[in-house]
């Protein structure tokens, strides 16, 4: 089965030539069962997943490219030295051409090149053969250096923005963890059941607090209905657990596949409030621990349920806090894995009695996101002017020539 070239080589310069991943290195698999990576060792252990892996062995000394086998399928590192790999990944080494030219052509192209070849639905995985079809675009030598010079650059800022990434995300767990036990103001601590917390603070219970709702109108009627349009309506939304990893829901429901105008009247008595802390509650969805805060009146598929603040508690305040809260603390581990309205309103939160002093702890808070969302979309421009200039230069619509790579420096 081949795989069809990720460029349009008809137009390439005479110089160039085109040749399957196959015949310009040698691809091996590892030689390890991931169980017997550790937490420490001498060497590094590449695995099909981003955890780091460690080995006091070692079955390779060599400049590699790795490739995910299964598990993050076309996910790619590049590596040099002496390392051990897992049975599922791929290493690519004894190069015909200039490697870090080819390790950022593959990172870049060899994920969606992949998709259509996988295999498996429960274990996703990729053949040898369709790896050796991938078709490769072959500059001069030079002109591999200078490509991956280029890129190179991009790819580094890339990976600087993911370091900041992890760290302002780890800063930010340690951040919450200190809020909600210690505040702001200094406040002498006592010990309560849920841990230390601001003598002034009380643990309060869900149900007194909050109110645990799922809303009226199921989400198979709301597909099933038009919207209107008499002048008293307004946009409600129908969510599923799929629709918390649409772009731009990573916090809250910005959008959704099922969108419709309901009346207000309709929206209000049957749907679910803007402002409410939504998370599955049955399957094992209610393993990733994912909260989205709503946007509009919605409507919870019968996978989801909401907590919604009343008016002693904010709704920033309770969002921010559910995400230092497990909800496998609350989970039945049945056959079917669930929590209910039940297993919600005996659990007992952290609370501050002033809203003003909730307010602040949100700001506080909000700063941090402020600046992870900052780096996010850093991130993403820097990534799409990756593929951008990798399509252009591996079709020759740029050369290296065309470039002044000092302009190219990337700002930090």
């Amino acid at each position: 089965m081949d795989v069809h070239p990720p460029t349009e080589t008809k137009s390439l310069p005479s110089s160039w030539s085109v040749q399957r991943l196959g015949k310009i290195c040698k691809i091996r698999t590892g030689k390890k069962d991931v169980n017997e990576g550790s937490s420490s060792g001498e060497y590094p252990f590449f695995t099909c997943s981003k955890e780091i892996h460690c080995s006091n062995s070692y079955s390779f000394d060599t400049e590699a490219i790795l490739v995910a086998g299964n598990g993050a399928v076309g996910e790619t590192k590049y590596f040099r030295g002496k390392f051990e790999a897992y049975q599922r990944t791929y290493v690519l080494d004894h190069f015909s051409v200039f490697a870090p030219y080819l390790f950022l052509f593959l990172k870049g192209t060899l994920v969606t090149e992949l998709a259509r070849h996988i295999t498996g639905s429960t274990m996703p995985y990729i053949r040898r053969s369709d790896l050796e079809n991938v078709e490769v675009p072959i500059p001069p030598q030079l002109e591999q250096r200078g490509i991956a010079a280029a890129l190179g650059l991009i790819q580094k800022a890339i990976e600087q923005q993911e370091r900041l990434l992890v760290l302002m995300t780890q800063m930010k767990e340690a951040l919450l963890h200190r809020l909600f036990s210690h505040g702001l103001r200094g406040e002498p601590q006592k010990q309560t059941e849920i841990g230390p917390m601001p003598e002034s603070w009380n643990a309060m219970p869900l149900g007194d607090c909050c109110d645990i709702v799922s809303g009226s109108l199921s989400y198979t009627d709301f597909l099933q209905m038009d919207s209107v349009d008499d002048g008293n309506e307004i946009e409600c939304m129908g969510v599923k657990v799929s629709d918390m990893n649409l772009p731009g829901n990573e916090r809250k429901f910005s959008t959704a596949n099922a969108v419709r105008r309901l009346s207000v009247a309709m929206a209000h008595r049957k749907l679910v409030p803007p402002d409410t802390v939504v998370f599955p509650k049955r399957g094992a969805a209610i393993a990733t621990n994912k909260k989205r805060l709503t946007t509009a009146w919605t409507v919870l598929d019968p996978n989801l349920i909401g907590v919604c603040a009343k008016d002693s508690l904010e709704s920033d305040f309770l969002f921010h806090w559910f995400h230092t809260f497990d909800l496998g603390r609350i989970t039945d581990p049945g056959p079917t894995p669930q929590l209910n309205k039940k297993d919600l309103i005996p659990v007992l939160m952290p609370l501050p009695k002033r809203l003003d002093e909730q307010r602040e702890i949100v700001e506080v808070i909000s700063t941090v996101d402020r600046k992870l969302s900052l780096h996010q979309t850093k991130h993403d421009a820097l990534t799409a002017l990756f593929r951008t200039l990798l399509h252009q230069m591996m079709t020759a619509q740029i050369q290296v020539h065309d470039l002044e790579l000092s302009e190219l420096e990337i700002k930090k």
